[in-house]
């Protein structure tokens, strides 16, 4: 079966598509995000590799090609380019469609709060290794932009998150065995806290967390020190304002219109 593929597939379609969309002109940054999808890549796959041999999790061979590399299947690496498109992708769009920072003004206590819990349950869990790896590493991560990065889009990063969640249950859901026989990828029990969500590790929204916030970090980075780039960003952005001054031009046409014909 190749269920696993599928997934990975399904995921990018759209967002692939749509990425040629004249107002969303994603496109236009992927000189910005394959290089963060590389450079994110090199991090989460040796960490991949290292909890495969080490027994930390692992992949039901009945739904997959049978194709390894370095001792994960080729849908675990599609997997490191499919879901974060999708998710990068997402944030990019919101970025365009909506102005408003939502959550902008309350990222400090956010990210403390959450950094804080996750230290904490790492530290009282360290002999379970993806709660404790997951978790520090999120903890400090969150840290380093709180006080070193100062990330401006840090905000707007959380309030994709959460639309991003929606979908992640049903993927997630689909690869630990919600709605199939039998799960794609297992879990030891002896190395996570045991609490799912359905059948979800509660590990993985926080991995999941720190892979596109990172893709994010690398992209929002290359974005900004890339005068081609910024070039298309603003050119974006003049389309949307176009489109805008174009819309408001024929409304108001056409209540001059409507005046006229009363007159």
């Amino acid at each position: 079966m190749l269920t696993y593929l599928f997934i990975n597939l399904l995921t990018a379609a759209i967002p692939v598509a749509y990425s040629f969309h004249k107002r969303l002109n994603f496109y236009g940054t992927w000189a910005a995000f394959w290089p963060a999808i590389f450079l994110t890549g090199i991090f989460f796959i040796s960490w991949d590799v290292i909890f495969t041999n080490l027994g930390v999790w692992g992949f039901n061979q009945k739904y997959l090609l049978g194709v390894s590399l370095l001792g994960l299947p080729i849908e675990e690496w599609l997997f490191f380019v499919c879901i974060p498109y999708a998710c990068v992708f997402t944030y990019h769009c919101l970025k365009q469609l909506i102005k408003k920072d939502y959550l902008g003004e309350h990222v400090k206590g956010i990210t403390l709060s959450l950094a804080a819990m996750l230290f904490l349950i790492a530290i009282w869990n360290l002999d379970k290794a993806y709660t404790s790896v997951t978790f520090l590493a999120l903890s400090v991560f969150l840290l380093l932009h709180l006080f070193v990065l100062k990330s401006e889009y840090l905000g707007r990063f959380y309030f994709t998150y959460l639309i991003l969640l929606i979908p992640f249950f049903v993927v997630n859901g689909i690869l630990t065995g919600s709605f199939i026989k039998e799960e794609v990828v297992w879990y030891n029990s002896n190395e996570n806290l045991g609490v799912r969500i359905f059948t979800i590790p509660i590990e993985d929204v926080f991995y999941g967390f720190l892979l596109i916030l990172t893709n994010v970090t690398f992209y929002e980075a290359l974005l900004s020190k890339r005068p081609i780039l910024k070039s298309a960003r603003k050119t974006a952005k003049l389309r949307n304002l176009n489109c805008e001054k174009r819309t408001g031009s024929t409304i108001e046409m056409s209540k001059i219109q409507r005046c006229e014909t009363m007159g």
